[in-house]
């Protein structure tokens, strides 16, 4: 039974895991790698699963998918999720999903894309979108199941252009 320090390798000869053990188990820091050696999450575990503070990273060029919080090999709490090294997401995670307040980028060029509620990595109650090119406002109001759902306000430069009622994404005249 491991206890300490120590590394497992596969049946390849690939270091599949190096941290800490107790009982025979992952047990505080350590690096989790797939199958061919690459990093995979680099942070805490508790009882073989991912607790704490982690890094997860993409299989094959080791850029960062996400960084923050887990609980019992899931994301839970706050994080940041990565796209091609940047940040595409920022906000709450419940059972390894968006949950809560949140807040969406565009990878293309960092901007604010959302910003509101998520319930099961949907958008889902207050929120705002906004334009990819200026940044501004383009939408404010509520949604439901990832579609704006209820009463909102849409926007054109700055403008008001709509300002009703919406089901299932579309405007209510």
């Amino acid at each position: 039974m491991a206890h300490g320090k120590g590394k497992v390798y596969n049946d390849n000869g690939f270091l599949i895991f190096e941290g800490e053990f107790r009982n025979g188990l992952k047990n505080g820091k350590g690096k989790d790698y797939f199958r061919d050696g690459r990093l995979k999450f680099k942070g805490e575990f508790i009882n073989n699963k991912e607790n704490g503070q982690g890094i997860e990273y993409y299989h094959g060029d080791g850029e960062i998918k996400f960084k923050g919080e887990y609980k019992e090999g899931k994301r839970n709490g706050k994080g940041k999720e990565y796209r091609y090294g940047v940040k595409v997401f920022k906000g709450e995670f419940v059972n390894g999903v968006r949950n809560g307040f949140g807040k969406e980028y565009y990878p293309q060029n960092g901007k604010l894309k959302f910003e509101g509620e998520y319930l099961n990595c949907l958008r889902n109650g207050k929120g705002k979108e906004y334009y990819f090119k200026f940044g501004n406002l383009q939408f404010e109001g509520e949604y439901r199941m990832g579609e704006r759902n209820g009463r909102g306000k849409e926007y054109y430069y700055n403008r008001v252009i709509y300002d009703g009622l919406y089901i299932n994404g579309i405007r209510i005249k």
